[in-house]
């Protein structure tokens, strides 16, 4: 899962979706540099990192990416969960989006003297294209596919993805249904445990 997601299932707690969204720019050991609360969140990134790619919604989904982009096709399906979960109409209108992913910019820059400075970079960016509000829209994931084809050593470009997901469009958000629906809960119950 990506960005919005993991802002999603961090619960609206300000610290654990600071330490769920940085995650991936804290290796190992270096989580307990951090808060208790951040620290929490970096585990229930890294707990439900390691659920989705074991769900067989996403193996299933990943098949369909795999003979082109091998080991990619699930950083592309992370990627596509934050845009089939920003398109949710059962989870946000247009408007709550948009002052969803204002009010998660605003708790990261509460919060910014605990970012890793290449999130803080990051950030920045995120921030300006409104990077959580775009993976609603076909132009934005677009965008987000092409970062990642940028990004990847041996990913060298995004148009076939983008070619995939439109040619199985209606296959792809139906796995995402049963997902989320699994995620959400399991994530629930591992906030729960870890804030005790």
């Amino acid at each position: 899962m990506n960005f919005l997601a993991h802002a999603y299932l961090s619960f609206n707690h300000p610290q654990v979706l600071t330490g769920n969204m940085i995650s991936d720019f804290v290796k190992g050991k270096a989580r307990f540099n951090f808060p208790p609360d951040i620290q929490k969140g970096i585990v229930l990134h890294r707990a439900i990192d390691s659920f989705t790619d074991v769900h067989p919604a996403t193996k299933e989904a990943m098949a369909i990416f795999r003979p082109h982009y091998r080991l990619y096709s699930g950083a592309i399906m992370d990627v596509l969960y934050d845009h089939f979960l920003a398109a949710d109409e059962s989870l946000f209108t247009d408007e709550s989006l948009l002052q969803f992913s204002h009010g998660v910019y605003a708790t990261l820059e509460a919060h910014a003297f605990h970012l890793p400075p290449p999130f803080a970079h990051l950030l920045v960016y995120m921030k300006q294209e409104n990077w959580l509000y775009r993976y609603r829209t076909k132009d934005g994931i677009e965008r987000s596919l092409q970062g990642l084809a940028r990004r990847a050593a041996y990913m060298h470009e995004s148009s076939t993805a983008m070619r995939l997901l439109e040619q199985h469009y209606h296959q792809l958000k139906s796995f995402y249904t049963p997902f989320m629906a699994d995620v959400k809960m399991f994530a629930k119950q591992q906030f729960h445990e870890l804030m005790g």
